[in-house]
């Protein structure tokens, strides 16, 4: 018992470590280019016009507007 209570502590504490704050000049670097998820622009319209093909829709992988729509 005691053993996993010892190694519950050590994961929650290796968590832990990685949770922090930003601040506002290191965002420059993580708003680069490279740090972006769809990096392959054609992989990605390739892929949303097979979901749109597959499922009968388009739209919704953007980001939109919400709320009351006065934009």
């Amino acid at each position: 018992m005691k053993l996993f209570r010892l190694l519950m502590l050590i994961i929650i504490a290796a968590i832990l470590v990685g949770c922090a704050a930003t601040s506002p000049w290191q965002r420059e670097h993580l708003s680069k280019p490279v740090m972006q998820f769809d990096h392959n622009k054609e992989e990605t319209i390739a892929r949303e016009h097979m979901l749109n093909t597959l499922e009968g829709s388009a739209g919704g992988f953007g980001v939109g507007g919400g709320g009351c729509g006065c934009n």
